[in-house]
């Protein structure tokens, strides 16, 4: 009933929020003299943020049409090259010379299938652009894939990205952003023990749970305070009419920006204070900058209800991955078998997500790896989302990455 009472509210502030739009449009015209005053500008300030407060944020552009290599500035075109119903490998094709397409290392980013859109990483794959050719994982919003479908779990997460790894072929390197550093890490492990002829040449994992009992933060405590029931009960719904996915059981998208937001709900409140702020002081750089940031941050998808179980009891409760009892179709996941792909770990210095060292961990679980195969990395001075996007990630997380993808030879 949870998601029924969350659209139905929408309903029913849409004539508020039409109202209000009209009224900012009104409050703000150049050709209205009130628009010049303190009270024009303070009606349209608050009329904004309310609309910005009330309105459904859907799937993020890309926004990335070009790029910088060798001085040059290259088109870029978005195509998907592969798809299954949960997801879309999407490449970043640059308009250049078939001979420099075919030298640039092949890079898949792994997308966190966590509540936002893969457009989250849209910093991260600029930065990659101009020495590699960029494949990311999209994911699907749940509430928009029929039930027909099926189901998608945990082990369907793994065997997603064993499927786009084979498509790429052997040459591709991986980089984990967050949440799927467990499954990649679990496919380079079957792919090695199949001695696949398509595992990857590199593997870098960025912020990801693989040992959530090193350097517990707030979301690990709370993911270990409460059982499974817990989270069935309280966070888990079922897709409304009129969506294509109705009556498909989710995590729904609001529910976690709930979480997001209680985190550090004290910063949104003063973000959206300064916004209006801005706005009755004529500062239009600022408020953009705000809106930005909170079209990207707002935009949520669902998350299969499964899925979401799933990797609450094996990553977070019972850390099945580290302890080596993780198991896929019947068959344990052993990181120790990987011997050809070499490993980096990239940790922020303040993350308060994935605390520091737990991602580290995969280290001592891919024990055949010789040391000029692993590099570990800890970024001074960033958090979460400093670890994958930002000036620290521009200017010193990624050359690192490509200095490690192009000595893997």
């Amino acid at each position: 009933m949870l998601y029924q009472a969350y659209e139905l509210t929408h309903a029913a502030l849409a004539p508020y929020r039409a109202m209000s739009q009209f009224v900012e449009y009104m409050n703000a015209s150049i050709y209205n003299p009130v628009s010049y005053t303190p009270m024009g500008k303070s009606i349209s300030a608050a009329c904004s943020v309310f609309n910005s407060i009330t309105k459904r944020y859907g799937k993020p552009k890309w926004g990335i049409s070009e790029t910088i290599q060798g001085g040059k500035s290259l088109h870029i075109h978005i195509e998907t090259v592969h798809s299954t119903p949960f997801c879309d490998l999407i490449k970043f094709q640059k308009q250049q010379s078939p001979k420099q397409s075919t030298t640039d290392p092949k890079v898949l980013i792994v997308a966190p299938l966590s509540g936002h859109y893969a457009t989250l990483l849209r910093g991260t794959v600029s930065a990659m652009l101009p020495d590699h050719n960029v494949y990311v994982t999209d994911w699907h919003d749940p509430r928009d894939i029929p039930l027909s479908a099926g189901d998608f779990d945990l082990e369907d997460h793994v065997d997603t990205l064993i499927d786009f790894i084979q498509f790429l072929g052997p040459d591709v390197n991986i980089i984990a952003v967050c949440q799927p550093s467990v499954s990649v890490l679990a496919a380079a492990a079957i792919m090695a023990e199949d001695n696949d002829p398509c595992q990857p040449k590199t593997m870098t994992l960025m912020g990801g749970p693989i040992d959530t009992r090193v350097n517990p933060t707030a979301v690990n405590r709370h993911a270990e305070k409460h059982d499974l029931s817990w989270f069935k009960q309280n966070v888990i719904s079922h897709v409304p009419y009129p969506h294509p996915g109705a009556m498909r059981s989710v995590y729904p998208g609001f529910l976690q920006l709930s979480g997001f937001m209680a985190m550090n709900l004290d910063r949104h409140v003063d973000a959206h204070v300064g916004l209006y702020n801005h706005l009755v002081d004529g500062d239009g750089d600022s408020a953009d900058q705000h809106r930005s940031f909170y079209d990207e941050y707002l935009s949520v998808m669902d998350l299969p209800a499964i899925f979401f179980l799933q990797t609450i009891d094996v990553v977070f409760k019972n850390h099945k991955l580290a302890k080596g009892e993780m198991m896929h179709r019947g068959r344990a996941v052993d990181p120790s078998k990987i011997n050809k792909t070499a490993l980096m770990t990239v940790e922020g210095e303040n993350d308060d997500i994935c605390g520091v060292g737990q991602t580290s961990a995969a280290h001592a679980l891919c024990s055949q790896l010789k040391s000029s195969q692993k590099i570990e990395f800890v970024q001074p001075g960033v958090g979460h989302y400093g670890v994958f996007n930002g000036r620290r990630w521009r200017e010193e997380t990624q050359p690192k990455i490509a200095k490690f993808i192009q000595a893997q030879k």
